[in-house]
């Protein structure tokens, strides 16, 4: 594992960024650290009448381009840095796809499966009134990420409109349809990258019938399978949080689905429809044309980047690969699709909504999809086009991409 923090990490893929732009240091001087950071105790009720405290953070990296925006988290290994590192990459990211956005980002530190539907609500609430002062639809908007969803939006955003005294959909992305939510929002992680993969595939060689392999089987993991599968992919193996299995012949992606639905796991597939399980930490090293990595962070280092066999790496989860590992699988020529572009999507369709619930006015699902995919390939195009010129991966084309709009902001 990298011996720099998650923040560090980012700050240094960002610095090298601006090696190949004539910044001056003056400027970069602003992103070392965020706008700003709260932190907070969160005290709820629980259902046995007792009351507990959870530390949650809220921070805001910077609005120089607009107001911030960026998920919030549940999950016990949330920490400051964590969710200031997440902040930087959301400004990072909303700039490499051009959104009139800067980046933020929450969290509480707790496992929220301990937790009854009831106690999540009420932690949910509280969350919004100790932050309702940093939150707004102009000032900084968030969103769901790890472990969070529309029904915890929705609550949210009902708290907000009870302090505020009037509804005000735009405080908060990622609600539920009926409450002004956007169609497209639940699979536009995935979509973003799968287009972005299919717009680049002759370039890429990536043709129908690939083998894939994706860790990760959550919101991102799961649609980017169905994609891949309806285009005529192969995935040849999946983990999640409790294993993993593996289909040399292709994995049925429904009955995957069905399978985890039902016992939470897809490693209760195994044995089944040609499947067996296989080690999780096994996956990234699986033999295959293409690897998405859709959990967590630094789930690719140093110790095992030298065995991964995939020639394109999709990158859909925040931070999947530590600087050390980036440069091995440099040397190793592979093709990675950084974060902060490929996985762009779900901020992107989240700034559609955000503009939906503003001019009050919502869209068919084939817009949604048409400007996704529109947004995708004009960015994806530039940032491939630029790696190519400079000589340079991917990800320092696309923190290149992200640092002269960020530049041109300031001055």
């Amino acid at each position: 594992m990298s011996s720099k923090t998650m923040f560090q990490q980012a700050l240094t893929r960002f610095f090298d960024a601006a090696k190949h732009l004539n910044v001056d240091p003056k400027i970069l001087e602003k992103w070392e650290f965020p706008l700003e950071t709260t932190h907070a105790r969160l005290t709820i009720r629980m259902d046995d009448g007792s009351l507990k405290s959870f530390r949650a953070w809220r921070s805001r990296n910077d609005d120089t381009r607009g107001p911030t925006k960026g998920g919030i988290r549940f999950h016990p290994s949330v920490t400051a840095d964590e969710v200031e590192a997440l902040a930087f990459l959301m400004t990072v990211k909303c700039a490499v796809v051009n959104l009139p956005f800067g980046g933020g980002k929450g969290g509480v530190q707790i496992d929220p499966l301990g937790l009854s539907k009831t106690e999540l609500e009420r932690l949910s609430r509280r969350y919004v009134q100790i932050f309702f002062n940093v939150i707004g639809p102009n000032r900084d908007i968030p969103a769901p990420d790890v472990n969070t969803n529309a029904m915890i939006m929705a609550w949210m955003s009902n708290e907000y409109d009870s302090i505020v005294g009037e509804v005000t959909p735009a405080v908060i992305t990622g609600k539920p349809i009926s409450l002004g939510g956007s169609l497209g929002r639940d699979d536009a992680t995935a979509r973003g990258g799968y287009y972005l993969l299919e717009y680049l595939a002759k370039d890429l060689g990536f043709t129908p019938g690939a083998r894939v392999a994706i860790q990760g089987f959550g919101n991102a993991g799961s649609h980017i399978a169905q994609l891949l599968e309806s285009a005529g992919h192969k995935v040849v193996a999946v983990s999640d949080s409790k294993g993993a299995i593996g289909g040399p012949t292709g994995i049925d992606i429904g009955q995957l689905s069905l399978a985890k639905e039902r016992n939470g796991s897809v490693t209760s597939l195994a044995g089944a429809h040609g499947t067996s399980k296989i080690a999780a930490d096994e996956l990234v090293s699986v033999d295959c044309d293409l690897l998405v990595l859709a959990a967590m962070e630094d789930m690719v280092h140093a110790g095992n980047a030298a065995n991964v066999k995939a020639p394109i790496i999709l990158e859909l989860a925040n931070s999947p690969i530590t600087p050390e590992a980036d440069e091995i699988l440099k040397n190793r020529g592979v093709v990675v699709f950084p974060d902060i572009l490929a996985n762009a999507g779900g901020v992107t369709v989240s700034y559609f909504e955000w503009v939906q619930n503003r001019q009050g006015y919502y869209w068919p699902i084939e817009d949604i999809h048409a400007r996704l995919k529109t947004k995708m390939e004009e960015e994806g195009a530039a940032i491939w086009a630029s790696a190519k010129e400079k000589n340079i991966t991917l990800r320092s084309a696309a923190y290149v991409h992200a640092l002269s709009r960020l530049v041109d902001a300031i001055y």
